[in-house]
Order: C-alpha cells, then structure tokens, then sequence
C-alpha cells in the first residue's frame, strides 16, 4: 500500500534542519484522512502544541502536495505512533502539480490565494533576522518590494543550506502581495517546476504550461542548482524568463551556488540571472546568532537565559537550521525535565557542539593540509613567492589559523613565514572579501577543513 505518510515526511525533511525533524516528527504517525479529516499521532500533548504553532502549514502543504483531501488537521497523543496501523483510508486525487495546489480549507485558515501561489505566509520580513551575515540581501530585498521590476531584476540569491534563503524569497513574495492583493506571484521549487514541465509534454500541453506563467507579475523559483543536466527545463525556463524579464516582471531565483559555477547550465541562462548582480547569505557570526534565538524565542513566547542563548550560538557553527535545531531540542528537555535550559546546560544535560572541531589540532598541522590541498610544499608555503597560486594558499592559511586556533596576526606571520602582522591582516581581510562572492574559494576552505579535521 502506497505509503503517504512517508512522502509527506520525506518532503518535511528537506525543508528543516536534522534536529528539528528528529526531535518533532520521527514518532509521529498518519492515523486518518477519512473525509478529509486529518488525523496525527503524537507522543505528548507538548508535541501537540509545538507541531500546531510552528509546523502546521508545512504539514497542510506536504499532505496536499501529495493529493490527500484537507478539511481539518488535529492531532492526537499515542502511547507509541510507531505501533499504530496505517490509515484505513487515503483518498488520492487525480489533480496534477501542474495545477497547483487544491483548493482546500485548513485549520490553520490559509486563503485559496495562498494555497494556489505556493508561498507560505509565516515567512515575513518581521521575523527575518537581519544581521551582518544577510544585509547586502535583505537591503536589496527591501527595494524590490518597494519597486518590482525594476532595479533588482533578476534577484539572484545564493547561499549554503540552512542559512535562510526560501525564508528571505518568500517574505518578498508575502509583502508584494500585502501592499497588492492582486498581484499575481507563483513560487515553486526548480524540481516541482521540471516535474510539471514533464507532465505537461507527455500530456501535449506544453503551451498552456508556458502561457501559464505569461500571466505573473512576480515568479520565485527555489533551489535552481537542482535544474542540473534538465536541458529541455533549461531552455523552456529560458524562455519564460526573457518573456517576464521583457515585461519588466519581477524573476527571483534562489540556488546554493552561482550559476556560472552549476554544471551543465547555459552560457545564457547563467549569465541572464546575474544580470542585476548576485546577493550571497553567509554564515551569521556570534551577535547574530544570539539575535535569530532571541527573536525565535518571542515569537514562540518561551523564555529561555541569555547565558543559555550564548551557549546555543557559541557552539552552533554550522547554519541557521541546526541553530534552531538545538534551540529546539533545549526547549523540549526542559520541558519534560522540568528545568530551565541554563539548569539543563549547567547540570551537562545536554550538549551542543554542531561544528567541524572534533579533535585538538596544531598550526603546524594546518598549514600542512593547505599546503598539500593547494599540492605545494611546506618550503614553497613559507618562501617570499608571489607567484597567484602559492599567495592564495598563504593567505588562506593565514584565514584557517586565525578563525580555528584563534591565533595572533604575530603568531600566523611566524606560521606562514611572512616578515609582520600587518601582511597577515591584509591576507586574512583579503580572503573574508573574497568569501562573499567567491563560491569556489568556499568550497575550497570547507574542503580544507574536512581533510584538517577528519
């Protein structure tokens, strides 16, 4: 039997972090959908209330993605959910994705105009976090909901997973259609936007596909890197870009990397998209994890320490998900321990350590691994060469040293073999510039990293 349940958690899973999904959806089960009554089990009547106030529209989305008829989610606590039977009944429809979502009324009372454009309108720029790491975008953002079509056109967003692009892309379409009710705005992921290209061909209505989209004032599309060796998807995206873009419609397209740097992608399309620039999401420092956590605490109306917010953003290294992720996990021990997250921290409840370090490391064995990646020696690392190839490698040495050991721009200059501190700091201020719009260069370092720490 066609296991629904497990597709609608498979779709759930690649929205949010690991730990978010492990800790609120690994028990759970789907016990009915007779009539569109949507019935889920839970472990404890606190899964109830965090599943309804934070993930009630992704599970709405997912279920009807899948074609399950909605007329009402509720849940209900179980003594096991991984125990219970299936479903007596799942009723599939027969409407294609290419006809968007149904039209169905939900407990969380989303509009027919919601459903049908794919937005989800708990993402707004209200509780999009705005920090160092986001500014250049959020900026940009902002100007493109005063003004569609005309400067930031295309908007393209980049960025590694979990950092808050879908978030960020979202709120512009949900402000769009606040300042206007009738603009017409479709979001959708790349692969939903290949599989109903696919049904359309196979179905001979490829037209009314394209016309379809004739018809927006704003298109969002999720996830481009995902369009990779789609070559018919390629050119039909092609199409319906420079038909909007001539209209002066307003494109956005988010992706993990540049699109020059997508494999198999069109010279064009590549170019096309950058054509108003590219705006990078970046990993949030310190100050601005502390703030995501502070404002998740107030929208979720929990209190939690400032110590314990400290703790979650010093020891969270790698994105926004997991940071929630943790944040999380903390909330939901303390509230079946019975103790305040800072009890549950100080007592060595739990511990939090989401970064690469997983062992003490020398700078001597640092420099090594940057000097055998980049495939020089030790002796061409510290000479006086100026050559492109062995100063990149320097100053990438220079950045590693100072961002994982915390090392003096003195100590880095006697690592690396530069005569003062003043090269190291131009070397390391160098590569944080070249971050910002370097994807290579990133993937180069994350590389390092894992070779230093594996």
């Amino acid at each position: 039997m066609y296991d629904v349940w497990q597709n609608v958690l498979a779709e759930i899973e690649q929205q949010i972090s690991a730990a978010n999904f492990s800790t609120w959806f690994q028990d759970t089960a789907l016990l009915s959908t007779e009539n569109g009554d949507i019935k889920i089990g839970v472990k404890n009547s606190f899964y109830v209330k965090q599943l309804r106030a934070r993930y009630l529209d992704l599970i709405s989305k997912a279920l009807s993605n899948n074609n399950i008829s909605i007329v009402n989610i509720d849940f209900e606590v179980q003594s096991s959910t991984k125990t219970k039977n299936r479903p007596r009944e799942i009723t599939r429809s027969t409407t294609s994705l290419s006809e968007h979502i149904k039209t169905i009324k939900t407990s969380s009372k989303e509009t027919l105009e919601e459903l049908k454009n794919g937005l989800n309108n708990k993402y707004t720029l209200d509780n999009f976090v705005v920090g160092s790491n986001n500014e250049l975008a959020v900026a940009a953002a902002k100007s493109i909901i005063d003004s569609p079509g005309t400067r930031y056109n295309p908007f393209f967003l980049y960025g590694g997973p979990g950092l808050g692009k879908t978030h960020l892309v979202q709120a512009i379409g949900n402000e769009l259609l606040k300042n206007n009710p009738n603009y017409k705005i479709f979001y959708t992921p790349i692969s939903h936007f290949y599989s109903d290209f696919i049904d359309a061909i196979k179905s001979g209505k490829g037209k009314e596909f394209n016309r379809k989209f004739q018809k927006l004032d704003c298109l969002i599309i999720d996830d481009f890197q995902f369009i990779v060796n789609k070559e018919k998807s390629q050119e039909e995206f092609f199409n319906i870009f420079n038909d909007l873009y001539q209209l002066n419609k307003q494109i956005i397209v988010t992706s993990d990397r540049l699109p020059s740097q997508i494999k198999t992608v069109d010279e064009r399309l590549a170019s096309r998209l950058t054509w108003a620039g590219a705006f990078d999401l970046q990993l949030p420092k310190f100050e601005d994890k502390c703030a995501i956590l502070r404002t998740k605490a107030e929208l979720m109306g929990v209190e939690i320490e400032p110590e314990a917010i400290e703790y979650i953003a010093e020891n969270v290294n790698t994105n926004i998900r997991d940071l929630e992720g943790e944040f999380s996990t903390i909330l939901l021990m303390s509230e079946v321990r019975g103790l305040t997250p800072l009890e549950l921290i100080n007592n060595g409840a739990v511990s939090v350590n989401h970064t690469s370090k997983l062992r003490p490391l020398s700078s001597k064995q640092i420099v090594e691994k940057v000097a055998k990646y980049y495939n020089l020696t030790l002796k061409d690392l510290h000479s006086k060469s100026r050559v492109s190839n062995i100063k990149n490698a320097r100053q990438v040495a220079m950045f590693i040293l100072s961002k994982e050991l915390s090392l003096s721009t003195n100590k880095i200059a006697l690592e690396v073999g530069v005569k003062d501190h003043t090269t190291v700091m131009h070397g390391i201020k160098k590569i944080e510039n070249d971050l910002k719009l370097n994807f290579i260069l990133r993937d180069q370092i994350e590389e390092i990293k894992e070779k230093i720490y594996g």
